[in-house]
């Protein structure tokens, strides 16, 4: 039955000893990192208890960005677009579904920057035809985000 014996609870205290208490010396050392030498305005040499400084918590810098990758589709980088930039305004294709809030939200968790304004458009399918094939291409919908003035949004231009 050794088999059976690996998934048996194997108690791990059994076979140990109790914990050995710290030496008075390394105690007192202790207590000694816990204070500072001060020099008073006599020239009296005092030891002080020192004020333990408070540690902040880094947040990370990458954040969960939760569904927002499925709001903002992408940037578009077109002519039009580049020269909204002289207002401050970025062009992005969204979800057809997305309302100006969820693009407000969506933009605040990916580029840490809250808009000003977001306007949104239904942009229509083109007729396409590809020799006696016709047809259309999907219906999606445009959102112009008006940001603050200083406040960028560092996108690929030029492409």
């Amino acid at each position: 039955m050794g088999i059976f014996d690996r998934f048996k609870k194997i108690k791990k205290t059994e076979g140990k000893k109790a914990p050995k208490k710290p030496i008075a010396k390394a105690e007192k050392d202790l207590e000694e990192d816990k204070k500072q030498a001060v020099v008073t305005p006599d020239g009296r040499l005092v030891s002080i208890a020192k004020k333990e400084a408070k540690v902040k918590k880094i947040k990370p810098k990458k954040q969960d960005t939760g569904l927002a990758y499925r709001i903002l589709i992408k940037p578009r980088i077109t002519e039009k677009g580049s020269s909204l930039g002289i207002y401050n305004q970025y062009v992005f294709e969204v979800d057809k579904h997305a309302n100006k809030i969820e693009i407000r939200k969506a933009i605040r968790k990916v580029y840490g920057i809250d808009p000003i304004k977001v306007n949104i458009i239904n942009m229509s399918g083109k007729k396409v035809r590809y020799g006696r094939t016709e047809g259309r291409t999907k219906n999606w919908k445009k959102a112009i985000v008006t940001l603050a003035s200083g406040q960028k949004i560092e996108m690929q231009e030029g492409l």
